[in-house]
């Protein structure tokens, strides 16, 4: 059986797999973001899953460093998002491959923002049931969970779980943490370059 985890809770993937019943190699993972519209005034509705690569100062590294729709693999090939998925249910994946993630990443964000949130006036108190579960891809056996029940009110994005290194090992962080600004905010914070 998964883990279960609390906002501000954190398992090493290890553990998780070990405790879930996985017996395949953990090397490959896959994060799963899901979420569904509660309440809606006839806009599409359009929520997206980004990746932020942070090196040991909280920055991305490069512009090459934050994974979303319009650049969906990393160079190094250690995260490919698998694409926008609008409907939400069971979302949008992330696929890690833990091995190859380059050394001077420490830590992984998986955000997910409203597009267009502004302009369409929407914010995370319109969605329900999100979360984020993580699978060993080797047995397809889910490992972690976080259900996000906080109601995030007006805000438009929401880091749902950072993956960080410590001991040599990688663990989960449930961070359920909300934001003002959409994505662009995220990118000034973590130094991504927006056009």
């Amino acid at each position: 059986m998964a883990i279960s985890l609390r906002k501000g809770g954190n398992v090493s993937l290890k553990k998780a797999a070990s405790a879930s019943g996985s017996s395949a190699p953990l090397t490959n993972i896959d994060i799963h973001l899901s979420w569904e519209e509660r309440i809606t005034d006839g806009a599409a509705f359009d929520a997206d899953a980004s990746v932020f690569m942070l090196n040991a100062k909280g920055k991305v590294n490069t512009s090459d460093d934050f994974i979303f729709y319009n650049q969906l693999a990393h160079y190094s090939g250690s995260v490919i998002h698998q694409g926008d998925d609008r409907k939400g249910a069971d979302g949008e994946t992330i696929k890690v491959e833990l091995g190859i993630v380059p050394q001077n990443i420490e830590k992984i964000l998986f955000v997910v923002t409203i597009h267009d949130a502004e302009i369409n006036n929407q914010n995370f108190g319109m969605i329900s049931n999100a979360f984020i579960r993580v699978i060993n891809s080797g047995d397809e056996k889910e490992i972690i969970r976080y259900d996000l029940t906080e109601d995030a009110g007006t805000e438009t994005s929401m880091i749902f779980a950072e993956l960080y290194r410590y001991n040599r090992e990688w663990k989960l962080r449930a961070v359920g943490q909300g934001y003002s600004g959409g994505l662009s905010a995220l990118c000034a914070q973590y130094g991504v370059a927006v056009d």
